[in-house]
């Protein structure tokens, strides 16, 4: 696992979901929680980048790739709260999160600005998961061999077997 990877496709997540947030408050899309969504979109890009990167480097073992997903996620994840929390305190502070707490998935009512960051973390932390699993079900059998190896040991012992009993068929 290498961590520079794990940091760079992190910071690339976070450029795309900041710069798609900037984005739509700048075309006043921003209350749209379906258009939030895509923020998978770029979640997704920077996973499968770290896991691509990992397959073409060999470094194999399906916990070690879901380990370097989960990281590449979180990271991108812990530097959004982040930057969201002083842009929010630069755009009002409280007032700003009230205006927009009706709009997420968690919200309602008025949330301090830290009751605010951990429902992101946590909305944040179920997408991170989601995506790491998804992604190492399309990757698994390219980073983990094993269904291969059992497959390979199992076709000899039956090709083996089947070739005796033919033989002792014959033999009656």
């Amino acid at each position: 696992m290498k961590t520079s990877r794990i940091l760079t496709n992190g910071f690339i997540i976070f450029l795309g979901i900041g710069l798609f947030f900037m984005l739509m408050e700048v075309l006043g899309l921003s209350r749209n929680i379906y258009l939030r969504l895509f923020n998978f979109i770029f979640v997704l890009y920077g996973v499968n980048r770290t896991l691509q990167q990992n397959y073409h480097d060999g470094i194999h073992g399906y916990f070690t790739n879901l380990g370097a997903a989960m990281l590449t996620s979180l990271t991108s994840l812990v530097l959004s709260i982040f930057a969201f929390t002083q842009y929010a305190n630069i755009r009002g502070g409280q007032e700003y999160l009230e205006k927009y707490a009706d709009a997420y998935l968690f919200g309602g009512g008025s949330p301090s600005a830290y009751e605010f960051g951990l429902g992101l973390f946590l909305e944040g932390l179920a997408a991170c998961a989601i995506v790491s699993f998804s992604l190492m079900q399309y990757w698994k059998d390219r980073v983990e061999k094993i269904n291969a190896v059992d497959d390979r040991a199992h076709n000899t012992h039956n090709t083996h077997t089947t070739q005796h009993t033919q033989h002792t068929h014959n033999v009656r």
